[in-house]
């Protein structure tokens, strides 16, 4: 097994056990590659091919509306997923754009790749499950977040659960993750300083 499948596969050992014959085949089925800041990998109108993790750097995913304001529904750094998942799932064009917010080094799978890999080895079925289990149940605290607490109150949250987030993605991409524009988190960050001096 290549050293650069490491991450993932420690990753996977915490939610199933790997033979190394297993493993030897998942590493077959995978891609490492280097994403330059600011490039995309999935775009709206072509079909999300992939589902992505995060080895090294920090990653987004957004939508924008027809006024021409983005939304961001997704962040990554490092042991995260990204996608656009609707693509990917069900094959279809992507609504989604998701893009590099540093240099990142990601390993890929693609859709035929991961249907191969769960019918040779019906464990990892479980593997995936338990991914879409825990992403499931996050969305619904975000979305109850957004609609039961103040701008103040998600962004205090926010940087409490996720301080490392906070120090590495851009101001605009937190703000719009948020639901608020950048010039409101400015001041939201302004009233902080303020409370603790």
């Amino acid at each position: 097994m290549s050293d650069q499948f490491l991450p993932l596969v420690r990753y996977i050992k915490k939610y199933i056990e790997l033979s190394d014959q297993e493993t030897a085949y998942l590493c077959s089925l995978l891609h490492y590659r280097f994403i330059k800041k600011k490039q995309i990998i999935v775009q709206p109108g072509f079909v999300c091919k992939y589902r992505t993790y995060i080895v090294k750097g920090s990653m987004r995913a957004y939508l924008i509306d027809q006024e021409g304001n983005d939304h961001t529904l997704a962040l990554g750094i490092e042991d995260w997923w990204i996608s656009d998942y609707y693509s990917y799932i069900h094959q279809v064009p992507a609504d989604l754009f998701v893009e590099a917010l540093e240099d990142s080094y990601v390993i890929q799978m693609d859709y035929n790749a991961e249907l191969i890999l769960m019918e040779t080895y019906p464990k990892f079925e479980r593997f995936f499950r338990i991914l879409s289990q825990r992403a499931l149940a996050y969305m619904q605290r975000r979305i109850l977040s957004n609609l039961s607490k103040s701008a103040g109150e998600r962004y205090e949250e926010f940087s409490q659960k996720y301080p490392l987030l906070i120090q590495r993605i851009p101001q605009y991409a937190i703000a719009s993750y948020l639901g608020f524009s950048s010039e409101f988190l400015s001041k939201i960050k302004k009233q902080r300083v303020k409370k603790v001096n």
